[in-house]
């Protein structure tokens, strides 16, 4: 068995994956701020680390996925401020909608979800070992990491000393004693959300609140911590500082895994542009959009940058459709070759998740399963894939379905796919009525029924077993 393979952000190269417990494999993943609808860049990490997911879950007895829920935040603070909407109301309602959409999208739910809010406690916890090991200092009400204090900072990020300083200047406190030093808890007034501890009523910092979280629930040293490409710096250099200082000989997490950015018509997704899209705005374009937005993501590799159009969007709906089209017209089947299948489709997966090439190994599988059912050759595909199956009708169909699965993709009914949000009773009544009017020989009827159901996004299907009809 090829063993599996992933671009460690850390090292910056592919390495072979060795978990530290190959019995039960750990991994966090940077979760929403929720104080609005997820955007379509939102997503990404959700889609690529549920494939990763699915993916550890074949290969290994026990996985545990935590992802977080970021709901203490000064833009919900301000979210809050603007609308007069309590700030409960405001996270309870926006992680609601993240559910849905994420749903929506075929994203399974982590095994632990942790909020900010319910784990203050171990951020105080966190922030006191930072004090005790000289890695913090508090200054008026504020506690702050001192990054001089940990000589492997930066290095994560790969950036340079000039960089890291350029990336602090945004936030220089006249009470830091390094520009780098970043907070670890703040101080709160009487209008914004707060906690007791030993500084003060406040609250914590963006960065403690994971490390924190996944310390509680992975421990604290884990196998894998994933997120956006965005979160690199200073997210996750800090992360990593903070509790390789808490946990002296620690590495936090074995391995790091970021995902590219998402672009929308070829420029940086942003309102002024005009071009800024939420999840609920593509799922608004027809119950078929969330799978096919899903499908967009994932033929492209996930450390690529993806440029998202309304046309791809439409190229991957067509590709479902004939997915499921292909899946419909297969029999059941139990042969001998279907397992050796699935695996050969799934296989680039374990190359650093290589969903662009298990997609490509899937249309080989529908080909082949076409060829099977409706007639026609193989050889052209067999020797260009170098295997030598004959698959009889419906097995290479059961292969692509099992592989798909661990793409989160074709896994719905495919009747249901094809006929969906149509009167089913009322195209069959159109289909019998084109069958009789071919028996009469009145061919301009038969034509006319079929352009006719043809402007309503139906196109049917003659073959010997009779005509069958599916969505445009």
């Amino acid at each position: 068995m090829t063993e599996l393979h992933l671009h460690n952000s850390a090292a910056r190269k592919r390495e072979a994956f060795a978990p530290i417990d190959p019995g039960h494999i750990r991994l966090y993943v940077c979760g929403p701020t929720v104080y609005d609808l997820a955007h379509l860049g939102n997503a990404r990490p959700v889609v690529v680390f549920d494939v990763l997911v699915r993916l550890l879950r074949r290969l290994y007895p026990r996985v545990t996925y935590v992802r977080n829920i970021t709901d203490i935040d000064d833009k919900i603070n301000a979210r809050a401020r603007e609308s007069g909407e309590p700030i409960a109301a405001i996270t309870a309602r926006t992680t609601a909608d993240f559910h849905r959409d994420m749903a929506a999208l075929g994203a399974l739910p982590p095994d632990e979800e942790p909020r900010a809010t319910q784990n203050v406690a171990q951020m105080i916890t966190l922030i006191e070992r930072l004090i005790d090991r000289g890695h913090a200092y508090a200054a008026e009400g504020h506690v702050l990491f001192s990054v001089p204090s940990y000589a492997g900072y930066g290095q994560l990020s790969g950036r340079t000393p000039d960089e890291l300083l350029a990336g602090a200047r945004i936030d220089v406190a006249p009470y830091k004693r390094d520009a780098g030093d970043f907070v670890l808890w703040k101080p709160s007034d009487d209008t914004t959300p707060g906690w007791d501890s030993p500084w003060g009523r406040g609250r914590p910092g963006w960065h403690i609140e994971c490390s924190a979280m996944s310390w509680r629930y992975l421990g604290e040293e884990f196998d894998i911590h994933g997120g956006g490409h965005d979160l690199l710096f200073p997210h996750h250099e800090n992360e990593l500082a903070q509790s390789a200082c808490a946990f002296p000989g620690s590495r936090f997490s074995r391995y790091w895994m970021h995902n590219g950015m998402l672009l929308v018509d070829g420029e940086k997704m942003s309102k002024s542009l005009g071009n800024f899209m939420t999840v609920r705005d593509i799922l608004a374009r027809g119950a078929w959009a969330g799978e096919a937005f899903r499908l967009l993501l994932l033929k492209t590799h996930y450390r690529q940058a993806i440029d998202f159009t309304l046309a791809g969007l439409d190229e991957a709906k067509l590709e479902l459709d004939d997915g499921y089209a292909m899946l419909a017209r297969a029999p059941a089947a139990d042969g001998a070759d279907i397992a050796a299948m699935a695996e050969w489709a799934m296989a680039p997966l374990r190359d650093d998740l290589n969903t662009p090439g298990t997609i490509a190994r899937l249309r080989d599988l529908r080909t082949l399963e076409n060829v099977a059912t409706v007639g026609g050759s193989a050889t052209a595909v067999l020797s260009r894939i170098g295997q030598d199956w004959a698959p009889a009708p419906g097995e290479a169909a059961a292969a692509f379905r099992e592989a798909a699965g661990v793409l989160g993709l074709f896994q719905g009914d495919a009747e249901a796919w094809l006929r969906g949000g149509v009167d089913a009773a009322a195209i069959e009544a159109a289909i019998a009525a084109r069958l009789a009017a071919r028996k009469a020989r009145d061919f301009a009827e038969a034509d006319r029924i079929r352009a006719e159901l043809q402007a309503q996004g139906i196109v049917l299907e003659d073959g010997a077993g009779g005509t069958t009809w599916r969505r445009a």
